[in-house]
């Protein structure tokens, strides 16, 4: 197994590490909650519209993909699930750190998110070079015309695949009891 695939594989494991690590250390304030919760609500927005389009393959603890996506937010960029994570866990970094020394915030937040990015970093590559295989030269024209981590705000006209609310259920069980029992810690957090 390569080092990607481990990555790919255990990515589950590897992206709690920093949630568990602001739930333990981060002290939240009014303001950081009212500041970071939007964000992390927006992220989980995001995730559950390309959960939609991508299906319950999400879930695999191998790179699958029956077909290539390209429609709804993956006619914007090329991997919403990570960008909406991201701009969750930016969002649960913010609200858990309001009342941490700045010092404390900034390698909180900036630590929570640099451990974010290597594992994206090993897994984008793992999950294209599979692609690229499966699909070939029209993953290659899909990478020629939509960007792979910052959006495009004109999305592909001739995107492929649809909208499906049950793959959303299907596969986004385990990530909302995660969101609730951030919530959770963070309001908890909050009262002490």
């Amino acid at each position: 197994m390569t080092f990607q695939a481990f990555v790919f594989k255990n990515r589950g494991l590897l992206l709690a590490l920093p949630a568990v690590v602001l739930a333990r250390c981060g002290r939240p304030s009014a303001s950081s909650i009212a500041a970071g919760l939007p964000f992390a609500l927006a992220g989980e927005l995001i995730r559950c519209w390309a959960v939609g389009y991508s299906g319950v393959t999400t879930r695999s603890d191998t790179v699958t993909a029956p077909k290539l996506v390209t429609a709804g937010p993956y006619a914007h960029v090329r991997n919403p699930l990570y960008l909406g994570n991201f701009i969750t866990a930016a969002g649960f970094a913010v609200a858990f750190t309001g009342k941490n020394s700045r010092a404390a915030r900034r390698a909180l937040v900036f630590g929570s998110l640099a451990v974010m990015a290597a594992a994206y970093a090993a897994i984008i590559p793992h999950e294209e070079a599979f692609l690229r295989e499966r699909f070939g030269k029209t993953f290659e024209r899909y990478c020629e015309r939509v960007p792979r981590i910052v959006p495009q705000l004109e999305p592909l006209s001739d995107g492929e695949g649809q909208w499906q609310a049950d793959a959303v259920l299907a596969a986004e069980s385990k990530t909302f009891v995660t969101f609730g029992a951030m919530l959770v810690t963070l309001l908890a957090r909050a009262r002490r």
